[in-house]
């Protein structure tokens, strides 16, 4: 779903920072060989997350879903010098594609993959987290940031992507729709929060920005 038409979409895009090489490459393989190369964040919203990570100058940054990287790369643009970034993912098809990506990038020896379920594989990280970016199963998106915020150092940045769900917030949620239902919820929760402050911005399918009070 387009939230703003293309038109503007494809503006906003071109009068925003050009798209690296790298993540050029990355963005057309994805489309060419990986299934649902929908998921992947694209140019716009890759350089939001960019600059977001940049701001923030993060030591530590987790990653809730993989997919290909190309958000990965992203964030990775931000980090210090002896930075690390976390990331997990489930699809045990995608390691060697995404290996070969962040292989090819500045930040080869900075981003760790770990295969498997995240709610499993967070705690065992015993680290203290300046940015985190949810995008993963919808369904754990409550889970995911309660285990989260205890791990957060004090103004710390947790986005979430896709909580306007293709604009399926707005509508009458169907009886076996699970995702929809803990979007809804996740989005009052994070409204409500006393431990964080929010903004929700329309970009893409929705993007959250939440900093930890």
């Amino acid at each position: 779903m387009h939230f703003i038409s293309e038109e503007l979409e494809n503006y906003a895009a071109f009068h925003s920072e050009n798209e690296p090489e790298l993540l050029k490459a990355l963005n057309r393989e994805t489309h060419q060989k990986i299934l649902q190369p929908r998921m992947l964040s694209g140019h716009f919203q890759g350089r939001v997350l960019s600059l977001i990570s940049k701001l923030v100058n993060p030591k530590n940054i987790l990653e809730i879903g993989t997919y290909t990287g190309y958000a990965t790369l992203c964030l990775a643009e931000g980090l210090q010098k002896d930075g690390e970034l976390d990331t997990i993912d489930v699809n045990e098809e995608l390691v060697d594609f995404q290996r070969k990506y962040f292989d090819l990038s500045a930040y080869k020896n900075q981003i760790h993959q770990h295969l498997g379920s995240a709610l499993d594989i967070i705690p065992k990280l015993n680290k203290k987290f300046d940015l985190v970016f949810i995008d993963a199963d919808k369904e754990n998106y409550i889970n995911y940031f309660n285990m989260i915020v205890p791990m957060m150092n004090n103004g710390g940045i947790i986005l979430s992507d896709n909580v306007l769900w293709s604009g399926k917030v707005l509508e009458p949620v169907k009886p076996n729709d699970k995702s929809t239902k803990v979007l809804l919820e996740y989005n009052k929760i994070l409204k409500d929060d006393p431990r964080i402050e929010t903004v929700l911005l329309p970009i893409r399918d929705g993007l959250t920005v939440s900093r930890v009070i």
